[in-house]
């Protein structure tokens, strides 16, 4: 379906990111590659699928970064088709205690870093009259929990930002919309359940099944899998309608 096509997806050398980017070369797609640590194993992953991979190690919060990783796309592949907004980090803490930095640091890689691909990334689009931006926010763009203000603040503006982008581009060929997922099981969500382990004194299982137990109805976690499923279906012939959503994937959180 994505043959000829190039999608980037920022902070995919792992979780969630690199199951997405995996999705996509399945399609077809040609990709760009962004994120923190080992680059080679997930390009030779993205390779495996017939399909051509590049990586850039652009740091998300810095916005001339963000430039040379979209100048360096267009360079390898002509534009940008699909665009993925993943890159994030978490840092959990009172609002009062939470330190400066890292509120800035959140901020700016869970949220500014979306502005500034996509306003990159548009004009192409716009040219080809297709494209799609899919913004994978969170269950916290749409309610909060305690100790992640920056976090739920971030997710929140990416939600705004989803549907103020989808409106400008309402008459055109390229959508844009958000997918919000609820725990899924990834090396950042595990650090989590390690450490409630070990703070509670329990058993790793026993903390993962409390996890769940008090956000997720289905007490199942969301797969990577599925939300790769969901950004295939939203770049679709069949989404084409599907315009400024914020697409829940969490097993009932935001139901109750």
């Amino acid at each position: 379906m994505l043959q000829g096509k190039t999608a980037l997806v920022t902070g995919s050398t792992s979780g969630i990111g690199l199951g997405i980017a995996k999705a996509l070369a399945q399609q077809g797609a040609n990709l760009v590659l962004n994120g923190f640590g080992d680059a080679a194993g997930p390009l030779a992953e993205i390779r495996a699928l017939g399909v051509k991979a590049e990586y850039h190690d652009a740091d998300m919060s810095k916005p001339a970064q963000i430039e040379d990783l979209m100048a360096f796309a267009a360079a390898k592949f002509g534009r940008v088709d699909v665009l993925v907004n993943n890159a994030g980090i978490q840092h959990v803490a009172k609002v009062e205690d939470f330190p400066a930095d890292k509120w800035d640091a959140i901020i700016a890689i869970n949220l500014t870093s979306a502005f500034h691909t996509t306003r990159l990334a548009i004009p192409a689009m716009r040219e080809a009259n297709w494209g799609r931006v899919i913004n994978i926010a969170s269950t916290h763009g749409l309610v909060a929990s305690a100790q992640k203000s920056a976090y739920v603040a971030a997710k929140h503006g990416i939600v705004g930002l989803t549907k103020a982008v989808a409106l400008e581009t309402a008459t055109t060929g390229v959508t844009c919309n958000a997918i919000c997922p609820g725990w899924v099981l990834t090396p950042l969500v595990q650090k989590q359940i390690d450490d409630r382990a070990a703070r509670e004194g329990i058993p790793v299982a026993q903390a993962k099944k409390d996890l769940l137990g008090e956000k997720q109805p289905s007490l199942q976690f969301t797969t990577v899998d599925q939300l790769g499923g969901l950004a295939v279906f939203l770049c679709s012939p069949a989404a084409e309608q599907v315009r400024g959503v914020a697409w829940q994937m969490d097993g009932g959180w935001t139901a109750q």
